[in-house]
Parts: C-alpha cells; structure tokens; sequence
C-alpha cells in the first residue's frame, strides 16, 4: 500500500464528522470554515459557523446586510476583524464574482483577508481542484514524515514537500489534503504525538530517525488574560449586546485601567470595528 492509500483508509473511518466536510458544503461554506479556524478551536467554530451560514447561506444574503451585523454574529471566535473581512468578500463577490466564489487562486487571493493558504483550501476543498493545502498541522505532519524533522519548517517549504505526496486525480488530492490535516489534529499533535496509532508510521522519516528532539525552543503561546485583545473583547461584547448606540459610560465600566481602556477602544475604531458617534456614544459599523 502507498502512503497516500493507508491515510485515506484511516481517514474514511477516523476522520471527523465536521459540518464544513460534509458533501452538501459549497465553496461559500468552505471560505466561512476556512475564515472561522484561522486561530480558532474546531469545538468554538462549528455552533458559529452553524449560525451564520442558517442566517447567511450565500455570500449575496451576507453582502445585503450591515458589517456591523457581521461583527455581532461573530461572538466570541475572537479576531473579529475576521467578520469584517468575510462581509468585504461578500461584497466583491457580488460585485465582481456575480455571486459565485471564484475558483481560481488569482482571484481567490484578491479577496480581502484571503492568504495563500485560505485560497487553496477554497479552491480544493470546494471546487475539488488539485492544489497542495499546507496548514500548521500538515506543516507538522509534511516535516516529520519527509524531513524528519519534529517541528514544522516555514510555510512556504512546506508547500513543496506536500505537493509531491499529492494522488494525480484532484478529488483525490482534495481527500488526501483533508485527511492530512485531521492526522496532524488528532494523532501527528505538536506536544503528545500518538505514534503507535498512526496509519503511516512506515514512511515516516522522523521515526526512521528515532524522533529526534527539536534543537530549537518550541514558540511561546501568547497570553490573553489582560492583554488588550481581552478589553477589547469585553468592549465589544457590550456593542454586541444591544441594537443601537452605546453611551461611553458602559464601556468605562467592562476595565478598570482607563488608559489600557482607552487605547483598547482607539484600535477597534482604527479597525473599522466600532463607530464612534457625534453625540459620544459607539455603535458596532453600519
């Protein structure tokens, strides 16, 4: 059996049951998948990604609404400039697409907010075209079983050690891609890889190699707990929680330091994220 054929086998009777996998998904679902995981758990993604495409189903229904309602579906996913950037894909897609998510990367990259790796996850896992589709977990997983490397290498490397693991026929590279990331995500993991359940432990170098340890330090995790992205968060669970403007005053109330308060509210207006008013109060964009 070929490397590509034993993680497919596992992956038909592993691999997760998640919305966005399903065959039903079109290429608007994948792009709002895709937008949502950027730095977000699968387990807070799936009741918002629910959410939004039973009130958005279309990127024509998205594009007819308010960006601030975009801000207000969003929650707590966290980088809600993300939600911004979803309602300007809508837009252009309506305006230059005809409503229709392109398929080709060109145009998928010309999107707001779309990278390379976005891009190719909309046009593979979407359009089932034959691109290689390179997150962290297949970063990860791509080091270890090609270079023999514990911790994955730069983006871009990456791409042209997981091109040529690619089958020839597209559906199939697109299953290959998914089934790839799901290994990193459930048994190639960062901290605790679960080697002896893994379906392609024959051909991977890192074990050849006798899993060498990284030389390297592992990157520290950024805090959250009072970091301005937690003020900000609070700020913008007060706009979320009421229709129409919001008097200063209850936004002088979610953090005791005035100056981080300030400086919080500053950057979300800087964003396009909150509308400061003539009269003083904030409201979420319209």
């Amino acid at each position: 059996m070929t490397l590509p054929g034993a993680l497919l086998e596992w992956y038909a009777g592993e691999g997760r049951d998640l919305p966005w996998r399903r065959a039903e998904t079109d290429p608007w679902g994948v792009l709002v998948s895709e937008v949502m995981l950027q730095q977000t758990p699968v387990a807070r993604v799936i009741p918002a990604y629910m959410s939004w495409l039973q009130r958005w189903p279309t990127p024509s229904a998205l594009a007819a609404d308010s960006c601030g309602e975009a801000v207000r579906m969003w929650g707590r996913l966290g980088y809600p400039r993300r939600a911004l950037r979803l309602h300007e894909c809508a837009v252009i897609i309506m305006e230059r697409h005809r409503g229709e998510v392109p398929r080709d990367l060109p145009a998928l990259l010309a999107l707001p907010g779309v990278g390379s790796y976005t891009a190719r996850a909309v046009a593979t896992f979407g359009y089932g075209l034959r691109h290689a589709v390179v997150d962290v977990n297949v970063r990860r997983v791509a080091g270890r079983i090609v270079r023999g490397e514990g911790r994955p290498g730069t983006a871009a490397g990456d791409l042209t050690l997981v091109e040529p693991l690619l089958p020839a026929d597209p559906l199939t590279a697109a299953r290959f891609s998914a089934a790839l990331m799901e290994l990193g995500a459930l048994l190639c993991t960062a901290r605790a890889p679960r080697c002896a359940a893994c379906p392609v432990t024959a051909w991977c170098a890192w074990r050849q190699a006798g899993y060498p340890v990284p030389t390297s330090p592992a990157p520290v995790p950024q805090g959250y707990a009072g970091t301005d992205r937690q003020v900000r968060g609070l700020l913008l669970a007060v706009l979320r929680s009421t229709d129409g403007p919001v008097p200063a005053a209850a936004l002088d109330v979610v953090w005791a330091d005035a100056a981080q308060r300030t400086r919080a509210l500053a950057t979300l207006v800087s964003d396009g994220l909150v509308d400061p008013l003539a009269d003083g109060t904030y409201a979420l964009p319209s």
